[in-house]
């Protein structure tokens, strides 16, 4: 028995000793493998590349490689370090006459590292006026520990509230190309050194150039709401009130270079003024705002020395000044019907008005004094749906348009709206021949500056399609079917003004 257990024991001595020998003589094989920045995969360079159970230790070469050749087959830990980077483990197991890869994703440190100083906003200088619309952004930025820095650069439109931001930049200045004029830009910029928090500027403002030769306004839909924009005869057109508010109805006076406008009011509309700029915005209207029967139909008007604006509230017109006192009522109709729209005379005494039942139709348009007084008639007893309204320099014509097929509907859609011209000398009213197509209406008519040519609205009469804003001459009066060319001026506008 004795000899058997003896037995026993040497052959587990044997093969013990022969499991031993296999892991002691088992070879070598390689490892490779590459160390890259984790997050932009960019190689790095003389990173120092070690081993657990410990080797020979390697340096990565200039495109991030290394190489450990004849390491004894078995399980190891690698490790890379290299300053500013926190120390990468991979695992990985060698085996006989082969290669193994493995790769360090290394992240930057951020132990030691400080952030950027802030950047110093250079030029324009804040608050400078009468910046070009091409226009070059530059600023200061430093780093304590030398990183190179890249930044964002975010522009802001005041007027529009658009936000542009140029990312990446690598330099200390930005070019800037197509601004627009008259308006107020916001801008600032962050510093990041790609280890830290980016660092923000002090947020810094400009003005550009004011714009050339704004003789037009008119309104555009953009998201929805009514926007003014103003424009020059060559078509450069610059947006004057914010996307985000609807605002209307652009009136223009010269003597005091401003414009009056409409715009929502919580429920309520009111009138406001603006520079020729869009800047210095003021509400002039309050506890009496301006309202009729459908306020895309209503209109106000300027005294000829830009101190006073009458307006219409329903039934009664008032006056009042643009610092938004003394206001007065001036007129009540006597048969309860709503004033839509008003025109003031150059010298002040006399005031037309166009009024309505609550549908708008049943229209009457007379001339008033400005005490009130009636002085004579130039439309009444007609059906269908008139609109634009506006007297000649000299108070003899008076211009508007009606439309002829004389329907009368619950959406105030009209049909056929034409242009006509009334002779105060005359007593007549005659249509202005504009080569009209069938199925349009020409609306929002106004005298040009001279009072040889009129501007308007053209549109389908399917009240959805586009607006577009024309011009013509006052030569072709008459009932023929032809008549004077009408030019294009602006696309996807209405409510024209022309100064």
């Amino acid at each position: 028995m004795e000899k058997l257990r003896i037995g026993i024991l040497m052959c587990l001595i044997i093969l013990t000793s022969c499991s031993e020998e296999k892991i002691t003589d088992g070879g070598t094989g390689t490892v490779k493998g590459r160390v890259v920045d984790a997050v932009t995969y960019a190689p790095i360079e003389n990173a120092k590349v070690s081993s657990n159970p410990a080797t020979n230790t390697y340096y990565s070469d200039k495109d991030g490689y290394f190489t450990f050749e004849g390491i004894e087959t078995g399980k190891y830990t690698f490790e890379a370090r290299k300053d500013k980077y926190v120390a990468k483990f991979e695992a990985a197991t060698v085996e006989l006459n082969k290669t193994t890869q493995i790769i360090f994703e290394m992240k930057v440190s951020t132990a030691d590292n400080r952030p950027p100083d802030v950047p110093v906003l250079t030029s324009p200088v804040d608050l400078a006026k009468n910046q070009a619309i091409n226009l070059k952004l530059t600023w200061t930025a430093t780093d304590i520990d030398k990183d190179s820095l890249t930044y964002v650069v975010t522009v802001k439109n005041g007027t529009t509230d658009e936000i542009t931001t140029y990312k990446d930049i690598k330099t200390r200045s930005l070019d800037l190309k197509g601004l627009k004029y008259s308006t107020k830009y916001y801008w600032q910029v962050a510093s990041s050194d790609g280890i830290n928090t980016p660092v923000n500027s002090l947020t810094s403002s400009f003005t550009t150039l004011p714009f050339p030769n704004p003789r037009f306004l008119y309104i555009k839909k953009v998201n929805s709401n009514n926007v003014i924009f103003t424009a020059d005869e060559a078509g450069n057109e610059l947006q004057l009130t914010s996307s985000s508010v609807n605002s209307y109805r652009p009136r223009k006076n010269l003597q005091s270079n401003k414009i009056a406008y409409i715009s929502s009011d919580g429920s309520q509309n009111q009138i406001y003024i603006m520079d020729l700029d869009g800047s210095n915005v003021k509400k002039i209207t309050n506890t009496t705002p301006i309202a009729g029967f459908n306020m895309e139909n209503i209109n106000f008007c300027w005294s000829t020395n830009g101190s006073q604006i009458i307006y219409p509230n329903f039934d009664k017109l008032y006056r009042i000044n643009i610092d938004g006192g003394g206001l007065i009522e001036m007129f009540r109709t006597p048969n309860g019907k709503f004033i839509s729209e008003c025109d003031w005379s150059q010298d002040g005494k006399e005031i037309v008005l166009k009024v309505n039942d609550i549908s708008g139709y049943n229209v009457e348009i007379y001339v008033i004094k400005w005490n009130g007084q009636v002085l004579y008639s130039v439309l009444s007893g007609i059906t269908g749906a008139v609109s634009g309204l506006n007297m000649s320099f000299d108070m003899q014509k008076i211009v508007f348009t009606r439309d002829v097929s004389g329907n009368e509907n619950s959406t105030y859609r009209r049909f056929d709206s034409r242009i006509f011209i009334y002779d105060k000398v005359a007593n007549t009213i005659t249509q202005l021949n504009t080569s009209k197509d069938n199925g349009f209406n020409d609306l929002d008519v106004k005298f040009s500056p001279n009072e040889a040519e009129v501007i308007f609205t053209n549109t389908s009469n399917d009240g959805i399609s586009v607006k577009n804003v024309y011009k013509t001459s006052l030569t072709n009066t008459g009932t023929g079917t032809t008549g004077s060319a009408r030019t294009l001026l602006f696309s996807g506008g209405s409510m024209p003004e022309w100064k």
